[in-house]
């Protein structure tokens, strides 16, 4: 059994490889190591050359996996494959420095800290040649983040740790594995203040491969908030659905407007503005709220003609309550929105099911699982938070 086990999440980051493995080889000297590379199914063949590399380096493993997405499921994926008492995480791209993990690893060996975090923000460390924007939002995530974190730390958003495997099965069972940021995931599910310290590096920039940064991550983040705000209980998906309904109550006032200026009558206008509306909501919700059951090709279009029959029945309710409190007297605009909101409830329940085919029973047993501490459960990364 090594000592310590490097999880090294992959996406697109097969010219990163050899470079990363010569680079920790370098760095790691005297200390017993494994590296686990935990691939995405990556179309460029990141998971095969991993693979193809451990089987001549004693110190490669390799996970591939399918049907799956997400770095902070594919981190805790690798960290539970390894009986190493201590893992660290670290990026595929060579922007964290490897140089600090002995450093990192000796601070585990000889205080009481739980959890040693490579900081940006602290002495010692520097956001590298970041662009000001970049800068911008991970300052403001940091902010952020301090509503969730019962651990005070300088960079909370950072992907790059070390921590004792104890710690790693006392918060698994918690954890959201949403997104990006398992760091955060980690903190915040633990039920008490982590024993941290943090050691300063300079960010790289990127030689190979392109950044994974996007609108999706930005969304996953919000999501990984709201669902340790509310411990669960209410499906983090409809949030991001309710946030497209939202947009959607906005163009539907619009399109509203305008049709009742063109001579429609309120309910006509409704109806005409509701069926636009759930089009086009259904092609965000497959972009983002269901993105890990994202329909493609031919079976987009299948789920767009079971969307719309199943919104059909929404916009129907829709309609009458907007009509039946507006000639209760309550002003149209609200009427309209009050509405929406009600169909949006009937539209995400259904649509979930039947659509984007979520298995709620599926999540039921999970989360049992879970409460009878049966490990297999964790392994599997969620397909709905």
């Amino acid at each position: 059994m090594p000592e310590l086990a490097i999880v090294v999440p992959t996406l697109n980051e097969r010219k990163n490889i050899d470079p990363l493995i010569a680079l920790l080889q370098k760095a790691l000297g005297g200390i017993d190591y494994e590296i686990v590379f935990v691939d995405d199914d990556s179309p460029d063949g990141t998971a095969s050359y991993s693979r193809q590399v451990a089987q001549t380096n004693p110190r490669v493993r390799s996970i591939h996996r399918l049907g799956r997405r997400g770095l902070a499921s594919a981190a805790v994926e690798g960290m539970l494959a390894s009986s190493a008492p201590y893992v660290a995480v670290i990026d595929g791209d060579m922007q964290h420095d490897e140089r600090v993990l002995p450093r990192m690893l000796e601070i585990l060996r000889n205080t009481d800290a739980e959890l040693v975090v490579g900081t940006r923000n602290a002495e010692g460390g520097d956001m590298g040649n970041f662009a000001a924007h970049r800068v911008a939002i991970s300052r403001l995530g940091q902010k952020l983040s301090a509503l969730v974190s019962r651990t005070k730390l300088s960079d909370p958003m950072s992907g790059f740790f070390m921590l004792r495997r104890t710690v790693l099965d006392e918060v698994v069972y918690d954890l959201s594995m949403t997104g990006f940021k398992i760091l955060l995931d980690i903190i915040s599910s633990a039920h008490r203040p982590l024993r941290v310290a943090e050691v300063g590096y300079t960010f790289r920039n990127r030689k190979h491969g392109e950044s994974k940064l996007d609108a999706v991550v930005a969304i996953e983040f919000i999501e990984l908030l709201i669902g340790k705000l509310t411990r669960g209980w209410i499906p983090v998906s409809y949030f991001i659905f309710g946030l497209v309904g939202l947009a959607g109550v906005g163009l539907n006032a619009i399109l509203l407007h305008f049709l009742r200026a063109g001579g429609l009558t309120f309910e006509a206008g409704q109806a005409y503005a509701g069926a636009i509306v759930s089009c086009i909501n259904y092609f965000l919700n497959n972009r983002f709220t269901f993105r890990l059951n994202r329909l493609r090709g031919s079976g987009l279009w299948i789920g767009f003609v079971l969307f719309v029959a199943v919104c059909a029945i929404g916009l129907a309710i829709n309609v009458r309550f907007a009509v039946f409190l507006a000639n209760a007297g309550l002003a149209h605009l609200f009427a309209s929105s009050i509405g929406i909101i009600i169909g949006s409830v009937w539209n995400y329940w259904v649509t979930s099911v039947f659509v984007w085919r979520i298995n709620r029973a599926k999540h039921r047993r999970r989360r049992m699982q879970k409460a009878q501490h049966i490990p297999a459960a964790a392994v599997s990364a969620r397909s709905e938070a």
